[in-house]
């Protein structure tokens, strides 16, 4: 993550805001007083959120796991050829 100082932020805002958007890349911004904050897209920290909260949810990563397993060992779930093409719109 790059980081910049508050005055640099504050003299070229419109410039760093569309580099943060546009790349979905957060920019660290330095304080004199060591509060440092960080800039990021809307899109980008739900995103960040929606990790989270996969990864904070005990049941939804243990489902996670035994579907990798399963899938490892080539034992999970294999859809139809309809069921694939009901799914792929083909």
């Amino acid at each position: 993550m790059d980081s910049i100082s508050v005055n640099k932020f504050r003299d070229n805002l419109k410039i760093f805001v569309e580099q943060v958007v546009s790349k979905h890349l957060p920019l660290k911004v330095t304080r004199r007083n060591g509060e440092d904050f960080v800039i990021m897209g809307a899109d980008d920290w739900e995103r960040e959120q929606e990790t989270l909260y996969v990864l904070q949810n005990s049941a939804l990563m243990k489902q996670i796991a035994v579907s990798m397993e399963s899938n490892l060992k080539n034992t999970g779930y294999r859809p139809t050829d309809g069921e694939l093409n009901e799914i792929t719109g083909i």
